[in-house]
């Protein structure tokens, strides 16, 4: 038993916390005094964490510290706040010091209200989740000593008063689930589950989970309802597989089949474990009851994030917690995301601010000498400036803090609060879009995190799930071919759909259906039938039908037989048998029952053997023979891969169904079907008796009982008859295949992340488009070769001159993929670099048609080497290198973990923007690792959700996210943010000019009020106009073309280059501004009484002047004139005018202002409006000369698709040809999609988006499949869609071999005893025989 004060291990630095201790759980006993510290307390070791679990940043505490440190990791902020408080002192103030800090407090609050109404919507998540009920044991004085952690308290727990909870009272069958066994009606308070909130549940509670309900924990099981405690649950949460896994209770707790019983004292036993841990697959503990220690291990669990399938109830034992089970341990912390945009800006204001203190630095330093030179010779301005403070000497510094103040619109603190307004505004719109709304149920898309809308549209990889992300869990029987004849289910393709949708919904409303099936079916009944394709009809569906390990159930209410089967496709597959009239009617021990069509009765067969499925057999097989009717002969039935039935096919024997079936196999393969192959084999009796005696031995063998067992199978499964194969889809979500197809011409990088084997993750990268007809598969596993060696063969083998040696190689070397190009697929002379995107190749995995497969590479890597390659730098960098040599990657068998380190492997070494993509609680690390995470809101639950950034109901939904809003919100907001440095660089110019003729003195050019509305009334409705409102391109054309989207990719809307060009332009624009008006006024006088002129009358001039040239500027650089973007832009112009006509009309009697009178000095005055138009058009002149000359002779991608849909507004641009006047970057992609075109594609674009799977079209003459390689053992294969999904060396399989095992064991020694009696009867009849004499012959005989 460990101590709890056992040492704990360092924290792993990735986690919130670090993991809890060992522990020992004691059940129906109280704690030892080991476990007691001072005060009666329980030592800090030996208290567990809660199972609440809250995937929000903030709680009542935290939320403001945090907050706030979050926000002033904003630089401006921090220079906002410095400036505030340095407006406090009079001396440096324009304004009230509270007014000038005003708009941070305004930012900050705005800011954090948004923060808390995101983080609010993740609570109410949580909510659902820790408020979801469990059944624990309640009552009879039973209490669980075990101590836990408080928990932590939320929003809603803080503020919100504890209300009790209502009593109701339980209905007959909740009596019945709660009290589980016989008890006294007037007993007080007997033991009963009592539903409980998750978030309750307490490490060593005994709880009771039903059918179909989700785990709330980590818990041992002590007993089910199944015979030999078996329970039967679903990972795909976990691992993303879609079969169900056998676990069983521990043998010396199967007594606790009650309520009663668990809360009997006498059924007192501890639980020891270790620490918890990330390892998905491991357990080590044991149960210590009495004097008797019984081992545990995984098999004997339920895992949080699993649900209970085909099991009534199981009773079990709390083990682990919350943040202390291997689901949320796998799931880091809720990160703090930040946009690439808002990180790209902090060096611009970096710049800004050394700019803006740069001029300060200038202004101090010619302040302070023009005073130290004219203060002896008496300047007037200087008098009195003898003080300690207030002389020449300390008046430069005064002056710098002053110029900070004057220049300080530089660096404008509205910019963030118009950021902050743009991006909710921007998440409204996704919200409303009907577009990505799902109509079923109403789900609309959601911005959980409002300020990455514009990484949406920067997206270079994205990192997607496989089980309910790309699927929707269910498999399909669709196809099959059978004695070289092949049936595709309903002729009638509209009737086909209709049945596809009511399957979506209902789980039981597909059925496998084919006229020519049924007619072959009748003809086979009749008196003259094809024997042969009869012989093979039959056989087909009775091997579907009774090679398996299904299990059977009847609905109590229509007494329909229901199938419970570990693997879906096992149920996929009896379940089309049945709908042909095989119908598998269950097993009693080893006695199979069958219902077919030329039966009359039912017929049984004896289970003799099942020699189980295993990823390295790749195949299934039953001995049985037939106990009724008149033949009972042994029949060896099998099922698996193509390969493997191939070659052991009978040689020489039914060659035309072999050829046949392959071509066949290759069609299924092709529409991205699983595909199983079936054969079947005659025994005789001599000879099954032989080889069973071997098999019995082998399976007690004390070595090498593995290979002694398959040996012996290899054996028996030789010279077997084909029969045909099968076609199961694994149901695509709807518009999955063309979504990748789309995102995939967009440039953008699809790795697929699964905890599926290695084959259903081909199979569905086949289906989904990511692996074409034509790709070159390369295999990466783990193995006996090192996952090293295999990748550096890989890369050496298939792109040669990659990299010269791996020992010299860094991530420096492994460059961004290029943008798709014909030029990227030509490799430099010797010694060269290669590009690292080959979209269309020449060259192609080893095969009969070397040379000729053009569907590019696909990498395929599983868990096991993924743990090989993250072990160190190098080997992390020979797979980077790899994987970006391919046009995509598919991860299988991989844990919650490396689904996130694959993410980090990529995002943190090449910098590429990254999106993950998932439904479950196994990727929210994967979710909150990527720069955006998206979650599916599906049929597992709200994990992923709650920690995502987005929410979708539809995968297809990412496409017009991505390639419309994503792309919009990034080109708004970088056009935007560009305007708002450069429509402060013109005001800041101005000033920065008049310096030169005030003696560097930082004073102000404008009347004050001019300056301090610049940014929130004169010019801020423009750059707002843009984020909302502004168009590049229509969604429609954005959909059609998403090639365009490299524009994004490449992040070509935003960055320094640009701002240094919007920068540029207002410098230059401020020179012409000030310049022109200034010397126009003051050369000659305006005045016609011939005074000289005021400053305020040039420096209005000026200000009216920036105004009209900055909005419209702004306004100009819109691609979509909108009547909202002409209301902006000309909205602050308006303003400008009427407020100077009104303000410079004030009376001083109403208030003192330095403008009164220029209503008259301005608007009569010709200076005026020559000086106005003047300063516009020259400051306008030279962008917009330049961008005219741009249109016309250099015009953009963009520009020409604009032009085209001006010019013919219906024209359908998906067909768009390269020819056509595009630029160099869309003319490579538009070829390169030109050619995939010329090759088979599982996907039309214009097909029906209800289908998932698209029949290859009639004009291919030749069925091509996928070539392969293993580089684990350096084979090459044709992929021809094998896939099989099932539990491997599981519990259920393992008590089915063990009763067999006992059967034959029995036989043996029945039969051992019968012929030891046939032996002696034999010798007692031989003895009668030998003293009776034999008959006389008759005469004449």
């Amino acid at each position: 038993m460990s101590s709890p004060s056992a040492k704990r291990p360092s924290a792993i630095s990735r986690w919130k916390r670090e993991p809890g201790p060992p522990r020992t759980v004691f059940v129906n006993q109280g704690l030892p005094q080991a476990y007691y510290g001072n005060k009666r307390k329980v030592t800090k070791d030996a208290v567990y964490a809660s199972n609440q679990v809250i995937t929000s940043k903030y709680t009542v505490i935290t939320y403001i510290p945090r907050n706030l440190l979050e926000q002033f990791r904003r630089v401006a902020n921090l220079f906002f706040l410095g400036v505030g408080i340095l407006q406090f002192f009079p001396k440096f103030s324009n304004i009230s010091g509270a007014v000038a800090i005003l708009p941070l407090l305004i930012i900050l609050a705005i800011t954090a209200a948004k923060d808390g109404y995101e983080d609010l919507k993740r609570h109410q998540s949580d909510k659902k989740v820790n408020y979801s009920k469990v059944r624990v044991l309640a009552g009879g004085n039973w209490s669980n000593d075990n101590a836990t952690a408080s928990k932590n308290k939320t929003f809603i727990r803080g503020i919100l008063p504890k209300r009790e909870p209502e009593i109701k009272e339980m209905t007959p069958r909740e009596t019945e689930i709660a009290y589980d066994y016989k008890f006294d009606t007037e007993a007080h308070d007997p033991p009963h589950w009592k539903e409980t909130l998750w978030e309750d549940v307490r490490v060593g509670d005994m709880v009771k989970i039903l059918d179909n309900e989700p785990i709330p924990a980590d818990i041992l099981i002590c007993a089910t309802s199944e015979e030999e405690d078996v329970a039967f649950v679903e990972t795909k949460n976990l691992d993303g597989e879609t079969n169900l896994k056998s676990r069983n209770a521990v043998p010396s707790l199967t007594d606790l089949n009650n309520a009663k019983e668990c809360a009997d004292p006498k059924n007192k036993f501890a639980i020891n474990c270790d620490r918890p841990d990330t390892d998905m697959y491991r357990l080590n503990a044991n149960v210590k009851l009495g004097d008797h220690t019984s081992p545990v291990d995984l098999s004997m669990t339920l895992l949080r994030g699993t649900v209970l399938r085909n099991t009534t109830w199981v009773i079990g034992v709390v083990l682990f917690t919350g943040l202390d089970t291997k689901i949320v341990m796998n799931s880091g912390g809720t990160p703090s995301k930040r946009s690439r945009v808002e990180r790209q800006m902090n060096p611009q204001v970096f710049f800004n601010l050394f700019l803006m203190g740069g001029m300060a630095v200038v202004c101090a330093i010619a302040d302070s000498l023009l005073e130290v030179h004219y203060f002896p010779l008496g300047a007037p301005w200087l008098f009195g400036d003898d003080k300690s403070d207030d002389n020449p000497r300390i008046n430069g510094l005064v002056t710098w803090a002053f110029s900070l103040l004057t220049f300080q619109s530089l660096v404008p603190i509205s910019l963030y609060i118009s950021i902050e307004f743009v991006k909710t505004c921007q998440a409204a719109w996704i919200y409303f879009d009907s577009d990505i709304c799902y109509k079923k149920t109403g789900q609309a898309t959601i911005a959980k995190s409002w300020n990455l809308s514009d990484d949406l549209g920067q997206i270079e990889y994205i990192f997607s799930d496989k089980t309910g992300t790309l699927t929707q869990n269910l498999m399909l029987f669709r196809q099959c071919s059978i004695g070289s004849v092949v049936y595709r289910g309903n002729d009638n393709r509209e009737e086909s759909l209709e049945v596809d949708e009511k399957r979506s919904t209902d789980s039981d409303a597909h059925r496998f259906y084919d006229r020519n099936l049924e007619h072959d079916l009748e003809a086979a009944l009749s008196e003259d039938p094809d024997r042969r394709h009869a012989r093979n009809l039959n056989g087909f569906f009775t091997v579907l039908s009774l090679c398996h390990t299904v299990l059977t159930a009847q609905e109590p209410e229509t007494g329909r037989i229901i199938y419970k089967a570990q693997s879906p496709d096992e149920a996929a597959l009896v379940q089309a048998a049945a709908d042909v009239g095989f119908q598998f009617l269950g097993r009693e021990r080893d006695i199979l029952s069958l219902r077919t069509p030329s039966s009359e009765g039912v017929e049984k067969y004896e289970l003799l053997n099942i020699l189980e499925f295993t990823s390295a057999r790749k195949r299934m097989s039953v001995i049985l023979r037939r106990v009724d009717g008149d033949d009972h002969r042994l029949f060896l039935l099998t099922k698996g891969a193509d390969n493997v039935i191939f070659e052991r096919l009978k040689p020489g024997v039914d060659q035309d169904i072999r050829e046949e079936t392959e071509k066949h196999l290759s069609q299924f393969a092709n529409e991205g079907l699983r595909t199983l192959t079936l054969g079947y084999k005659i025994i005789t009796e001599d000879d099954y008796e032989l080889w069973n005696k071997r098999y019995h031995e082998a399976t007690i063998a004390m070595q090498d009982r593995e290979e002694q067992i398959e040996t012996v199978s290899n054996e028996v499964e030789q010279d077997l008859r084909l029969l045909g194969a099968t076609a199961i889809e694994d149901k695509l979500q709807d518009g999955v295949p063309e979504t990748i197809a789309d995102l995939k011409r967009a440039g953008i990088k699809i790795w697929v992340a699964t905890g599926d084997k290695l084959e259903t993750a081909i199979a569905i990268g086949r289906s989904t488009n990511l692996i074409s007809p034509d790709a070159n598969i390369i295999i990466v596993r783990g193995g006996p070769r090192p996952a090293r060696d295999q990748i550096i063969a890989a890369t050496a083998h298939f792109f040669p001159g990659a990299f010269a040696s791996p020992s010299t190689l860094d991530f420096k070397d492994i460059k961004r993929s290029p943008s798709p190009s014909p030029e990227n697929d030509k490799v430099k002379a010797e010694g060269g670099d290669i590009p690292l995107q080959r979209i269309m190749t020449g060259a192609s995995i080893v095969g009969d048609d070397n040379g000729d497969r053009p569907g590019g590479f696909v990498l395929v890597v599983d868990g096991a080497a993924l743990l090989e390659a993250f072990a160190d730098e190098e080997n992390k960098t020979l797979l980077l290198r790899l994987a970006t040599l391919c046009e995509g990657v598919i991860c299988c068998r991989v844990s919650p973990l490396q689904k996130a380190l694959v993410v980090h492997l990529v995002k943190d070494n090449l910098g590429a923007m990254t999106l993950a993509i998932g439904d479950g609680a196994n990727d929210v690390s994967m979710i909150q690792a990527a720069d955006v995470g998206v979650g599916i809101s599906g049929e597992e639950g709200l994990q992923a959700v709650n920690s995502s950034d987005y929410a979708i109901a539809q995968f297809r939904f990412l496409k017009k996210l991505l390639l419309v809003h994503g792309h919009w919100s990034y080109a708004r907001n970088g056009l935007m943010i560009l305007n708002f440095f450069y429509k402060n660089m013109v005001p800041t110019g101005v000033l920065w000019w008049f310096q030169i003729y005030c003696g560097w003195s930082g004073a102000f050019v404008f009347e004050y009020i001019y300056i301090l509305f610049w940014n929130s009334i004169w010019t801020i409705a423009p750059v707002i106009g843009i984020g909302l409102f502004d168009r590049f391109l229509g969604s429609e054309q954005l959909m059609q073309v998403p090639e365009l989207y490299h524009y994004g990719r490449k992040h070509s809307w935003f960055g320094m280059r640009l701002f240094f060009i919007y920068m540029f332009d207002g410098l230059v624009q401020s020179v012409v501004i000030f310049f022109l008006i200034f010397y126009s006024y003051t050369t000659i006088s305006s005045r016609a009484d011939g005074f000289n002129v005021d400053q305020t009358e040039f420096s209005t001039t000026m200000a009216i002047a920036a105004v009209m040239v900055a909005d419209l500027y702004t306004g100009f650089s819109a691609t979509a004139w909108s009547g909202w973007i002409f209301f902006a832009v000309y909205l602050g112009i308006v303003i400008v005018w009427v407020f100077t006509a009104i303000y410079s009309s004030i009376s001083p009697s109403y208030g003192i202002t330095t403008v009164y009178g220029n209503t008259y000095l301005l608007f009569h005055s010709p200076y005026f409006w020559l000086c106005l138009p003047l300063a516009f058009l020259l400051a306008m002149a030279p962008k917009y000369l330049l961008r005219g000359w741009q249109f016309i002779f250099r015009p953009s991608d963009i520009d020409i698709i604009r032009w085209i849909s001006l010019k013919e507004p219906d024209r359908d641009l998906s067909q768009l040809a390269p020819s056509e006047g595009v630029g160099s970057t869309l003319k490579g992609m538009l070829e390169a999609q030109a050619s995939l075109r010329s090759t088979p594609s599982l996907v039309s674009r214009s097909g029906s988006r209800r289908s998932s799977v698209i029949s290859i079209e009639p004009r291919l003459n030749k069925n091509r499949s996928a070539s392969r390689m293993d580089m684990a053992t350096g084979t090459t294969s044709v992929d021809r869609g094998f896939d099989f999904a099932t539990e491997e060396g599981g519990v259920a399989i393992q008590r089915i071999q063990t009763n067999l095992s006992e059967r034959r064991e029995n036989m043996r020694a029945r039969k051992s005893s019968i012929m030891k009696g046939k032996e002696a009867l034999s010798h007692v009849l031989s003895l009668k025989r030998i003293k009776k004499k034999p008959p006389s012959p008759r005469k004449g005989e």
